[in-house]
């Protein structure tokens, strides 16, 4: 039986070797297309498997055992990957799904969170604006610039003004400089340099220890915390006349503002601050 076996494969390898030399030498009269040349190569692996296999008998005299696919077991372990994949994607989807929501309700959070800071915003300018007025009217008002004075400014020169009174101011004639700031002030209340004029009104005013009149000057001219190189120095001018004036807690609440509004004062003014803060007895 064995031996039939071999017969029979012998003579298909024989039949087929004669017939590759003829269908070789016939002219074809169209390329093989795409198809017939996978046929062909198909058919070339079988011929080299079945002459493996006959040169295998020929030469060990065993039987050759052709082992099956395994098809349904291949089947059956992709069929497992492809369920594990799917099972990993469904916890993908998932923990997208939770972060999703998670994102949702960290952007309302934060929306709520912008409106609370908002109002908080709100209503501390409006104490703040309030905690100025109550220290302006603790105080009294400085005294009207002289009328003649007030005459003699070279009316729509706001510039003009400002400078002469500076320069008083750096000359020493803290007296006439006092004078020249509060005619600037009557004057020109709208002009862009008005709130720096009343600083300097404020500090001619305190050179004579006029600290009511000088406190008045210096709120008028930190109102609404404007953002110049004077302004922290006005905050400090402000809480020692307070200081002065026997008022150390609305110094304190003063002094308190500095840091918050002017983080980045000079360090002069940040060490004359924390002086005062001691000399008024502030809570830390």
């Amino acid at each position: 039986m064995r031996a039939g076996r071999v017969s029979i494969v012998l003579m298909a390898l024989a039949v087929l070797a004669t017939a590759g030399p003829a269908v070789s030498q016939t002219p074809m009269e169209d390329p093989l297309d795409v198809r017939d040349a996978k046929r062909v190569d198909r058919m070339e692996k079988v011929i080299r498997e079945l002459r493996a296999i006959v040169f295998q008998l020929r030469d060990t005299g065993k039987p050759v055992v052709v082992q099956p696919a395994d098809t349904d077991g291949r089947i059956d372990e992709l069929s497992s990957k492809l369920s594990d994949i799917e099972g990993a994607l469904r916890g993908v989807n998932g923990t997208i799904e939770g972060a999703t929501r998670d994102l949702d309700q960290a952007r309302r959070d934060n929306a709520a969170l912008k409106a609370q800071v908002q109002a908080l915003t709100t209503r501390l300018s409006a104490a703040e604006q309030k905690q100025l007025a109550a220290a302006a009217q603790a105080v009294p008002p400085p005294p009207a610039p002289p009328e003649e004075t007030a005459a003699a400014a070279p009316a729509g020169d706001p510039a003009k003004a400002f400078t002469q009174a500076r320069q008083l101011m750096l000359s020493g004639d803290y007296d006439a400089a006092e004078t020249a700031f509060a005619a600037y002030v009557a004057n020109y209340p709208d002009a862009p340099r008005a709130p720096e004029a009343s600083f300097w009104w404020g500090k001619t005013l305190a050179a004579r220890s006029a600290n009511a009149e000088a406190a008045r000057a210096y709120i008028t001219a930190i109102r609404g915390w404007p953002q110049t190189a004077w302004a922290p120095e006005a905050v400090v001018e402000l809480a020692k006349s307070l200081v002065a004036l026997k008022k150390p807690a609305d110094a304190c609440q003063t002094l308190a503002e500095l840091p918050r509004r002017y983080p980045k004062a000079p360090p002069a003014i940040a060490t004359r601050a924390a002086a005062l803060r001691t000399q008024a007895k502030c809570s830390a």
